[in-house]
């Protein structure tokens, strides 16, 4: 690894990146987080120069085009910013993939928990389990992840084949009268919040499942989003004893609470922790300092043995409820799925408040574009 290094970017992908590269690599120094839009930044971000590469030509801006620069934006945006990279004479430009960044992501976390004792395992770790359905090795749990769908999708580029263990869901069914041909179910029969869909998102289709789903061993994820899986991953929960899997922790910047505070409207957060506090003072003060730090499981994707499910469900539906019939509904669509968000961070929180009660796994996931 080169001591020196840019990041292009200066958003939470690339504050995520200049972590894990440091904290990985201690003997690099970040020279600068490079951007060439309009959008607001910081002067700086922890003392290293946030620079605009527009103002001026490179040369005035004191930057030296033989260090290399590290890509932390989107992917889609990767090939132009290379080409104008180089134009700018730059000579060596590190796109960082998908591929990349759970590189980096899965060395950090192994890093990280090692030093402060506590045990990282993905479900890949654990040991094969001998047998199949035909020459069983004990009994197996009943298991689906269902995946969840909408009539509002965009189509995926490439078509993706689900899983034997996967089970599509439509969620938001309440809202239209369109039904996905190839989706058998939907979150709208028996007991269901399928209406609230705008707001909850796939926590609609999550609050189905917890009523109304008959496996042993029940998981959430989304149409462009899968946990990718050993293909014996049900084995290795029963002879290990696992309990949840949960993807990948993802680490954000300034902190959890911090970081939800920059990107949403920070009054949700302080009403979500207010309930939370009148709801369960002893959990609050443990939920403020979980909140300080910067690790979750993003995505509200999960596999959970269904008494964990029933335990996490039974606290955080209510939760959720209190705030947003408080906190009512917004213009903007996307600011509207706030119980969504402050979910993600909810789930990872509940899993970590009963750690010792549950043992937990992680698993990467996939982004389909």
């Amino acid at each position: 690894m080169r001591k020196k290094l840019y990041i292009f970017g200066a958003h939470s992908r690339a504050q995520t990146l200049a972590v894990y590269l440091k904290y990985l690599y201690p003997e690099i120094t970040v020279e600068g987080f490079l951007y060439d839009n309009e959008e607001p930044n910081p002067a700086k971000i922890e003392e290293v120069p946030v620079i605009y590469l527009e103002q001026k030509p490179v040369s005035d801006l004191s930057l030296h085009t033989d260090v290399p620069v590290f890509l932390g934006t989107r992917g889609v945006y990767h090939e132009e910013l290379t080409g104008k990279l180089k134009c700018l004479g730059f000579q060596e430009i590190h796109p960082v993939t998908v591929e990349l960044d759970l590189k980096l992501r899965n060395a950090y976390l192994k890093k990280y928990f090692a030093e402060v004792g506590r045990e990282f395992v993905k479900i890949d770790d654990l040991p094969k389990v001998c047998g199949s359905k035909h020459s069983p090795a004990g009994a197996i749990s009943s298991a689906a992840v269902y995946v969840v769908r909408s009539a509002f999708d965009k189509p995926l580029r490439k078509r993706y084949r689900e899983a034997p263990y996967e089970t599509a869901i439509q969620a938001g069914a309440a809202l239209t009268s369109k039904r996905l041909p190839e989706v058998c179910l939907t979150d709208d029969t028996g007991e269901h919040i399928s209406d609230k869909n705008r707001q909850f998102c796939e926590l609609t289709a999550l609050y189905w499942i917890w009523k109304h789903a008959p496996e042993e061993i029940l998981g959430l994820s989304h149409y462009r989003r899968h946990f990718l899986l050993p293909e014996d991953w049900v084995r290795r929960m029963d002879a290990n004893g696992i309990d949840v899997i949960l993807p990948t922790p993802l680490y954000v910047a300034p902190s959890l609470a911090g970081n939800y505070k920059n990107r949403h409207d920070s009054e949700d957060w302080e009403h979500m922790m207010q309930c939370l506090k009148e709801r369960e003072a002893e959990t609050w003060e443990e939920a403020v300092d979980f909140f300080r730090g910067n690790l979750y499981s993003p995505c509200n994707m999960l596999i959970m043995r269904r008494n964990v499910l029933d335990d996490l469900c039974s606290w955080l539906f209510p939760l959720l409820f209190q705030v947003a019939e408080h906190r009512g509904q917004r213009e903007d669509p996307y600011q509207n799925r706030y119980p969504g968000f402050l979910s993600e961070r909810l789930i990872t929180f509940f899993i970590e408040k009963n750690r010792e009660k549950y043992r937990v796994v992680y698993a990467d996931k996939n982004f389909l574009p």
